[in-house]
């Protein structure tokens, strides 16, 4: 445990605190936006077809846990999530219902792999201006990059999960009894090497090219 706050420990904790939680509620407002233009008016009722961060919160994914493990618990692992946003698949003609759940659920890890993008191109091109700016660049693309993977593991409730949902035909029982057991199989599988060693290959793999463009950008 270490309540050591130095103001460089401070300022790197909050850099990083202010960027996961942009990512996360981008993230919660992708799935929102997405299932509003496809004719699902749930989400705006509940106020979430907004960027306001606030509506995206939630208070033990969004701002306990993160800043435990970033503060308090600083053991090289981040956690977090932002408020689920519920949608009503009635709402969505019946032939086309299974393709605009799949398409509001992959706009959350789509999102993401966005602002990495975005974040390569505009952070290179700022490097040849202002190379300070390679911290705050870089960790907006690792952030986002590591939210789009960890989110598309098949195991509900994560998108991965109401992808493979959809994708199986799987029955409505078996994803909540599964889903009922999601968070302790998370937490024990971060916690083995071997699987937090294969997230990191993936993540190398699908942040290679943003990181690409910004090394090509930055000349």
């Amino acid at each position: 445990m270490n309540f050591g706050l130095d103001p460089e420990t401070l300022r790197n904790g909050l850099l990083l605190y202010i960027v996961l939680i942009g990512s996360l509620c981008i993230h919660e407002w992708a799935h929102a936006i997405t299932a509003h233009k496809l004719g699902d008016d749930t989400p705006e009722s509940e106020g979430r077809v907004t960027l306001n961060p606030v509506a995206h919160m939630d208070l033990t994914g969004s701002v306990i846990l993160p800043l435990l493990f970033i503060f308090v618990f600083p053991v090289g692992m981040l956690f977090g999530w932002g408020k689920p946003v519920r949608i009503n698949p009635s709402n969505f003609a019946r032939d086309k219902r299974k393709r605009s759940e799949i398409l509001i659920t992959i706009a959350g890890p789509g999102s993401n792999l966005v602002i990495a993008m975005l974040a390569a191109i505009v952070g290179g091109l700022l490097y040849r201006v202002e190379p300070r700016t390679t911290e705050l660049f870089g960790l907006v693309i690792r952030i986002n990059v590591l939210l789009a993977v960890f989110n598309l593991i098949p195991l509900p409730p994560l998108d991965g999960g109401q992808i493979m949902r959809h994708v199986t035909n799987m029955k409505d029982e078996t994803f909540y009894n599964l889903s009922r057991w999601s968070f302790l199989i998370i937490i024990v599988a971060i916690n083995i090497p071997a699987f937090r060693m294969l997230l990191g290959v993936v993540m190398g793999v699908v942040g290679w090219p943003m990181m690409m463009i910004y090394s090509v950008l930055a000349g």
